[in-house]
């Protein structure tokens, strides 16, 4: 949700249309909420589960399972939120769906997704999990190539910002098809070779993406003047892009997929899975480098937004991967360093779902003021 300062005249006292039914100023905070989703927001439950999946691996079932039971009821309130605002505001969606700025933001919804249903996978639940990954395909086949279509048809010089455009969350729900999809390939009976061959293809877009972003976002930090505007959570997805094709990797390296064609390809995978996993610990410094420059030394405040969820998400992904990658790698103090970063990253959840019932409550209780003295 939309953290507002400020909200419009209360509709109660507008005209009613004809046949309506008021529905009080609770109804009208509800749906304005819903009005302003931010399609970006299916990153709270990729946050969420991938903290949760990482401690059910590490053997921590209780706050796996309570961080589980969290995000299933996250997940359907987004579905349903995303479903009314279709239906109450298309044009509203559809503008963000055309902006160059936006148009990435909804391969959350595909992460999302994915990383539920492994989170629903590791309780036993094959079959949903099978559906659950079916549908994120079907899903990312068509964002794909609309969400280019709109960057190439419909961006211009100063339209969208590789920066804050958080474009790298393509790469993120790519490889997230792959980790899922080694999982779900199994139960898959006679499509299970199809779905080895698919995730592997997968894999590979993804990698060939990441290279693509990762120049274009190094030479506007690098070598073009930043903001403290331009330093959004939204950069962290650099860093969770490069881990989760660490885990795609890492993945695909501990599956058999029983196709000899496929294995023989384990020793490249093995190699772009460790430089991946480097290039993204490379980045975590920096990244936490950015922070300080933008709020200590240009003292911005820090503030609730719905990108925060985007920093989340990397670090528990990065705990995941570096369990993954030490399984795959036979080195335990990659599980030790995982051990340690699963931790941060649930104080960092913590911190921003806080951060979010505040913002829920401020924007709550400031509308129910404004509804008492009208």
């Amino acid at each position: 949700m939309h953290d507002t300062a400020s909200t419009p005249p209360d509709p109660a006292h507008a005209p009613r249309p004809a046949g309506g039914r008021h529905r009080g100023w609770r109804g009208d905070w509800l749906a304005r909420q819903i009005d302003t989703l931010y399609p970006g927001s299916f990153a709270l439950v990729m946050a969420t589960g991938i903290i949760s999946n990482a401690f059910y691996v590490e053997g921590m079932r209780g706050i796996s399972d309570a961080l589980f039971d969290i995000n299933v009821a996250a997940y359907a309130w987004l579905i349903a939120a995303t479903a009314a605002r279709l239906v109450r505001a298309p044009r509203a969606l559809w503008a963000d769906l055309v902006s160059p700025q936006l148009t990435f933001a909804f391969f959350t919804l595909v992460a999302a997704t994915d990383v539920l249903g492994f989170g629903i996978l590791l309780r036993g639940h094959g079959g949903l999990a099978l559906s659950l990954w079916t549908a994120a395909l079907g899903l990312w086949l068509v964002l794909i190539y609309l969400c280019f279509g709109v960057l190439i048809f419909l961006n211009t010089a100063h339209g969208a910002n590789v920066v804050n455009g958080g474009w790298l969350i393509a790469i993120v729900g790519t490889e997230s098809l792959v980790v899922l999809g080694t999982q779900v390939a199994p139960v898959a009976g006679a499509a299970g070779p199809l779905i080895f061959v698919l995730i592997h293809m997968l894999w590979g877009v993804g990698l060939a993406l990441y290279g693509i972003f990762i120049v274009l976002f190094a030479h506007r930090v690098f070598f073009i003047d930043v903001a403290p505007d331009d330093i959004t959570p939204l950069l962290w997805v650099v860093m969770g892009a490069a881990a989760i094709t660490t885990n795609a990797g890492a993945t695909l390296i501990l599956t058999d997929s029983g196709l000899p064609y496929l294995n023989a390809m384990r020793p490249f995978i093995d190699g772009v899975t460790l430089i991946a996993w480097a290039w993204a610990t490379w980045w975590i410094p920096l990244l936490v480098l950015f922070g300080l420059w933008k709020h200590g030394a240009c003292r911005v405040p820090v503030r609730y937004t719905p990108m925060l969820w985007s920093l989340v998400f990397p670090l528990g992904m990065f705990a995941l991967a570096s369990l993954r990658l030490s399984l795959a790698a036979g080195v335990p103090l990659l599980r030790t360093l995982s051990e340690a970063m699963v931790w941060i990253a649930l104080a960092a959840w913590i911190a921003t779902a806080s951060g979010l019932a505040w913002s829920v409550w401020r924007s709550f209780s400031g509308r129910a003021e404004e509804a008492a003295t009208s």
